[in-house]
């Protein structure tokens, strides 16, 4: 307490020395101490009765003179020293003050910035988040590589082409995943991707684990990071297959645009045919002089527009890369004959003269495509003739030696004509070019073309040289394997029987056409031109085949062929005649016909036709032919192997077999969807495994068809596989809901 109040002296007296000076400080200072002094001293002598002196009054005064000054430069020095304690102390504090607002400043502007950095961050982590569930959503691919190719994250896209998990792709290189050849595209295309710093794309197959392929369009981009240096590959794979089979419907489309052509073309190939055989058998006739002229030119009319569709049809062979080359044995001077005379033909209406000549030797036989190589002649002579309005036409026919020693058959078509101006000699070969300001150039411009195309494809070369105003040169030479020995053709081919045929046909001309040819083979012809003509023939007479029109004015061939199953317990094969392409014959025997012929018909077709029925080669399948007459088990043998089914039903229950039944329509869908990727793929080999799936599928429920169906697409060394692909496909996709149908029917019936 007395601390306390000392320092409170203190304190008061360093105030009242601050506030009223040194001076007046010191004056009162003095006189307090005169005055205490002065009251000890009274105070003393009263106390002790001593008598006051005035010099002890006078020593009180002068002892508050003396100590005044002392103690006042004391006080002075401790109050400084105190006031500059005070103010460095002040300093001190405002200076930490100064720092304690800077440091909450800073730890305000800190809480501030922690903040947005945590709100940045949940930001940032929702974007993130978003977006991984955007690329996870996304139906495109998405992958990131590093420097190295291995995968440092992907998609759920990814994961499924992939049949990985995210996980388990971190760190795996392309040759981990993919096959060889596609690994090591793709690690080059990341190395170019990053030098040219250019985006990469690139289309390709990827399989799917349960076998399902999808055509996508991957495009690989270099990452950079924040100094711009690249570290790893993005990527992008969107799935273009809807686009693919598209384009694959396009195509189809215009393959089915060119059947239909083609066999517009062969429909009006008939009545040509008849056009330019009986304008032929006129002009051997009598006639006048305008009769004659006006018969030739029918004929020539005929004969040019006959080429003309078949220019048509083989430009769309040859553009699709579906002409089929068919090597022959050639007689040459058979060939040499027939090629005389249809040049003496064309050059006699025009009143040409024409020069043959064969130089050196030929062999007496080539192995070549006769029809190709007459036709592309027909074309060289054809032009020749037209570009000739006098004056001579040479064709001339010699051997050369090519390379590797190979023989090269060479015939030369020179005409004395307009010729051709030397900056077009170019462009003739192109499609559907013709010479400009020529009059003759009337035709469609394709001939050429067609024709250069078919030389190349049979591996030759065909040449032009000409002068404006006096003829062109055409030269065509051909790689030919001269076989050294004679092919006995006869000894070849086996005895045909001549046959009783009854023709079911109403119209004239192809009566006409159809029975010259027959009669030519050595058959007996009925006609019966309509439904009641041939019910009623079949009655009187007993024939060995028929031949049915399908199109019939009263009805169709179908409707007959059910009158006489019904009439007639004993049938000979009835063959359906159609102009119609078809490519599998099960729809004509499943409506009850034993075979089916195009029109117009051809002697190997017929011949054929006629081995299969009527030689001791064909005993086995004569056997299923008459199976397939029975009307009762018709539907049936088609559909089913009823012998294996019904081997089946005595081990197995009903319950069984449609439990089986029923897993195949299930499992049905997934192998159609593989197979129509693979097949827009153009996967061969996917193709064959995916059929063979559903051979064996289809053979274990005994589904026939299907199972034929599907043999069929498991064989690519078949004639023809790849073209009729899609149709055995599409027959199979159109049948074997409703044959599965069938067969339930069928076995819950035999159940019973």
């Amino acid at each position: 307490m007395s601390i306390f109040n000392l320092k409170t002296w203190v304190h008061y007296y360093v105030s009242l020395l601050k506030r009223l000076g040194a001076f007046r400080f010191s004056l009162q200072l003095a006189f307090a101490i005169i005055f205490a002094d002065s009251v000890l001293q009274v105070s003393l002598a009263y106390y002790f009765h001593d008598p006051l002196d005035i010099i002890d009054v006078s020593r009180s005064f002068f002892l508050g003179l003396l100590i005044t000054p002392w103690a006042v430069y004391f006080l002075t020095v401790v109050v400084g020293d105190l006031e500059e304690a005070r103010q460095r102390l002040d300093n001190t504090v405002a200076h930490l003050q100064e720092i304690l607002a800077k440091d909450q400043q800073k730890t305000r502007e800190l809480e501030s910035e922690i903040i947005e950095r945590q709100k940045s961050q949940m930001l940032l982590e929702e974007h993130t988040i978003l977006l991984h569930s955007f690329l996870n959503t996304s139906p495109d691919l998405f992958f990131h590589r590093d420097l190295k190719g291995a995968f440092v994250s992907c998609n759920k896209a990814m994961e499924l082409v992939t049949g990985r998990s995210e996980s388990e792709l971190i760190g795996l290189t392309p040759f981990d995943i993919f096959p060889k050849k596609y690994a090591q595209e793709v690690v080059t295309r990341d190395q170019k991707a990053q030098q040219t710093e250019q985006e990469q794309i690139h289309e390709h197959w990827l399989h799917y684990p349960n076998g399902r392929q999808a055509y996508f369009e991957v495009r690989a981009l270099p990452l950079y990071n924040a100094q711009k240096e690249c570290v790893g590959i993005i990527g992008f794979g969107r799935d273009i297959t809807e686009r693919k089979k598209h384009q694959e419907s396009l195509e189809k489309a215009s393959r089915d645009k060119t059947t239909f052509i083609s066999t517009i073309s062969h429909e009006l190939r008939t009545p040509l045919n008849g056009i330019v055989g009986l304008s032929r058998m006129l002009l051997d006739e009598p006639l006048t002089f305008e009769q004659t002229k006006h018969l030739k030119t029918i004929h020539m009319s005929a004969v040019t527009l006959g080429n003309i569709f078949n220019d048509i049809v083989d430009l769309d062979k040859l553009d699709r890369r579906r002409l089929n080359l068919v090597s022959n044995h050639i007689d040459m001077f058979d060939f040499m004959s027939d090629l005389e005379s249809l040049a003496f033909i064309q050059t006699e209406q025009k009143k040409l003269t024409l020069s043959f000549e064969q130089q050196g030797v030929l062999p007496n036989y080539i192995e070549a495509d006769d029809t190709r190589l007459r036709q592309v002649l027909w074309n060289l002579i054809t032009n020749a003739v037209k570009f000739t309005d006098q004056g001579e036409v040479k064709i001339r026919c010699f051997c050369e030696r090519g390379d590797a020693n190979q023989t090269l058959l060479c015939f030369e078509v020179q005409d004395s004509g307009i010729g051709i101006p030397a900056d077009q000699l170019e462009k003739i070969f192109a499609m559907y070019y013709q010479v400009k300001g020529n009059r003759h150039a009337t035709g469609t411009g394709i001939g050429l073309a067609v024709s250069k195309q078919i030389v190349d494809a049979m591996g030759g070369k065909i040449t032009v040289s000409s002068e404006e105003g006096k003829g062109s040169l055409f030269k065509l030479c051909l790689p030919v394997d001269c076989p050294n020995k004679t092919v006995n053709k006869l000894a070849e081919q086996i005895r045909l029987p001549a046959l009783s045929v009854l023709l079911v046909e109403d119209i004239e001309l192809n009566v006409l056409v159809a029975k010259a040819l027959l009669e030519k083979l050595g058959h007996r012809i009925d006609v019966a031109v309509n439904a009641e003509q041939a019910l009623q023939k079949v009655a009187d007479h007993q024939y060995q085949l028929i031949l049915m029109d399908i199109q019939l004015p009263d009805m169709d061939g179908y409707q007959i062929t059910r009158l006489l199953r019904e009439r007639h317990k004993q049938l000979p094969p009835i063959v359906a005649l159609t102009a119609n392409a078809f490519s599998d014959k099960a729809s004509f025997i499943k409506k009850g016909m034993d075979d089916a012929l195009g029109k117009p018909l051809t002697v190997d077709s017929f011949n054929t036709m006629i081995k299969h029925f009527f030689t001791k080669q064909s005993s086995s399948e004569k056997v299923t032919a008459i199976k397939a007459n029975c009307a009762k088990n018709k539907l049936q043998t088609t559909l089913f192997d009823d012998a294996m089914l019904l081997e089946l039903l005595d081990f197995l229950p009903t319950s069984v077999m449609l439990e089986n039944i029923a897993l195949f329509s299930k499992l049905m869908p997934d192998y159609m969807q593989i197979l129509e990727s693979n097949m827009v793929a153009k996967d061969k080999k996917g193709i064959v495994s995916e059929a063979h799936k559903i051979k064996g599928a289809a053979g274990s429920v005994g589904l026939k068809r299907i199972q034929q169906l599907a043999q069929k697409m498991q064989s690519p060394e078949l004639p023809a596989w790849w073209d009729n692909i899609d149709d055995w496909v599409e027959l199979i996709k159109s049948h074997y809901e409703s044959d599965v149908i069938e067969l339930k029917r069928w076995v819950v019936k035999q159940g019973r």
